[in-house]
């Protein structure tokens, strides 16, 4: 398997050679690949714990946002998660060859939509190693090959894993050269993998607003962006508080590092004397550090005058951290226009007690995904029933929401007859 960046136009070449034999690989034997895929990483556990625990020490000593630490690290039951996903994705349905809808013409053609794989799919991430194995398995279940290019802070766990998947899949009847990775690091290295025209048929990025600006600047393939998460919560007038709490704590602190947590807590005004003394002050007891409009400050009690004042930067950020925005606001109509203006139209979420307001909201916020009474965390492919997911696309072609297999195809036409011609 090629790890060097000299390589990237030849191990996509080979991706490309192993895309078309996989595309004619059944079901069963992917399935079967995905399961000594699971099997293979709980084998290998140690040796994939020493290699990640080398990323993490080179994390420590270059001081690594605790976030990005959070994302780095894997540990038993990590990689025992990772290995469950994996056979959770076997378990779905073949994705390949499904019809999707079909019809017969007037002059007796039957005509379908079926659906292919993409091809050849290249996912850049940063930090989560996990990633290696999800991806992987993703594509394999949906008929792709794929070319990994991670970051250098998690170069020797990327590196264990992709072993580990790319042997196990070859030694249960996948193509060699259906799982690589792409392990410099550089920049020319991206711009490389971007530029494979005819070889690459998408590329999926997972990290922040620098690694999307690259491929904005020299992706000459198509890209789906598995975008930040500027996330909101919303608290409604007519909101249950003791909901509207667990809520909004839940979406803050239950893993802040992670992009369906949300950044910014909104309260109606009328929710806002009876909600905000005691949800702040819930919020800070779990350690979270508080940027607040003045309006919040006047109704913080005791905590007012340690607040800090929220600037317009903090109402777009993604902390990554344990950092919340909060502000008051006149109606379900601000909130609105306040989640379309500053977030990232991840994963939006509105506590209430109106069908009214519930409807404006879903209708009105332009997001993959949005919660009536439930926190935000809930957006993952694996919870929706995906399995796993390659990330969570805020675009709205080719998908939107959480990237699953399904989402890792395109279809064709397929139209039989019986001798038609056209007159």
């Amino acid at each position: 398997m090629a790890t060097t960046a000299s390589a990237v136009p030849e191990i996509c070449a080979r991706a490309r050679d192993a895309a078309r034999l996989l595309a004619t690989v059944d079901g069963g034997t992917r399935n079967a690949a995905l399961e000594a895929i699971a099997d293979a990483v709980e084998e290998r556990t140690q040796e994939i714990l020493d290699a990640n625990e080398r990323d993490m020490e080179a994390g420590r000593e270059n001081d690594l946002h605790s976030g990005l630490l959070d994302r780095l690290k894997l540990d038993e039951q990590r990689l025992a998660g990772i290995a469950g996903d994996v056979r959770s994705i076997a378990a779905l349905p073949d994705p390949v060859g499904e019809t999707i809808d079909g019809h017969r013409l007037e002059n007796g053609l039957d005509v379908r939509r079926v659906r292919v794989p993409l091809g050849v799919v290249a996912v850049v991430y940063e930090a989560r190693p996990n990633v290696t194995v999800d991806c992987s398995a993703l594509c394999l279940k949906s008929g792709n090959a794929i070319v990994l290019r991670g970051s250098s802070m998690a170069a020797h766990s990327n590196a264990v894993l992709a072993q580990v998947v790319s042997a196990a899949a070859t030694a249960a009847g996948i193509p060699e050269g259906a799982v690589s990775i792409v392990a410099g690091g550089d920049r020319d290295e991206l711009r490389q993998l971007a530029t494979q025209d005819g070889l690459i048929d998408l590329i999926i990025p997972r990290g922040g607003e620098g690694l999307k600006a690259a491929l904005k600047e020299h992706a000459t393939v198509p890209v789906m962006y598995a975008a930040a998460g500027n996330c909101h919560v919303f608290v409604d007038a007519t909101a249950d508080l003791g909901d509207a709490l667990r809520i909004a704590v839940n979406a803050k602190v239950q893993r802040p590092s992670v992009c369906n947590a949300a950044e910014t807590l909104l309260v109606h005004a009328d929710a806002a004397p009876g909600f905000l003394p005691e949800a702040l002050s819930a919020l800070r007891d779990k350690g979270v550090e508080l940027r607040v409009d003045g309006r919040t400050r006047s109704l913080a009690g005791e905590l007012g005058d340690s607040l800090a004042e929220a600037s317009e930067e903090d109402w777009s950020t993604e902390y990554h951290a344990l950092i919340l925005a909060v502000k008051v606001v006149d109606s379900v109509g601000e909130a609105i226009e306040h989640v379309n203006r500053y977030g990232s139209g991840h994963s939006e979420a509105i506590v209430t007690g109106s069908h009214a307001a519930a409807q404006a909201f879903t209708g009105g916020v332009d997001a993959a995904c949005v919660y009536v009474n439930a926190s935000t965390r809930f957006t993952d492919g694996g919870v929706f029933g995906m399995g796993a997911e390659i990330g969570n696309s805020t675009q709205k072609l080719h998908a939107r929401g959480p990237i699953g297999a399904r989402e890792l195809t395109t279809y064709k036409f397929v139209i039989e007859g019986s001798g038609q011609v056209r007159e």
